[in-house]
């Protein structure tokens, strides 16, 4: 798979999503990214592995305990195929404008 791929699939879930949330706010230990959720740590260790593999957070080891950052940067690539489409549905909206301004203005004339 594509990494746009892989961080619409991890974004789809709205756990990974509140995670990501979290995680824009600062780093996070994982017993405080689990906290919020009200399932077993083994889900949570589950939708972090996708966020992960999709390269949305990265861990680091202080000692004994285990930090978990977001990297934003994937999300770019989404925000630039979701802006393609934006432009594609602004054209079609303009030529719906106009086709409706266009028969208004016949339908002027003909009255």
């Amino acid at each position: 798979m594509d990494q746009l791929t892989d961080v619409l699939t991890a974004i789809s879930h709205p756990t990974r999503r509140a995670i990501i949330g979290q995680l824009a706010k600062g780093p996070a230990r994982f017993l405080d990214v689990a906290k919020p959720f009200d399932t077993a740590l083994n889900a949570v260790t589950k939708h972090l592995k996708l966020l992960e593999r999709a390269g949305l957070i990265e861990r680091r080891k202080q000692g004994r305990e285990v930090f978990i950052s977001l990297r934003g940067e994937p999300l770019r690539e989404v925000a630039g195929w979701v802006h393609e489409y934006e432009r594609f549905w602004n054209e079609r909206l303009d030529q719906f404008e106009s086709y409706f301004r266009e028969k208004k203005v016949k339908q002027e004339k003909n009255r």
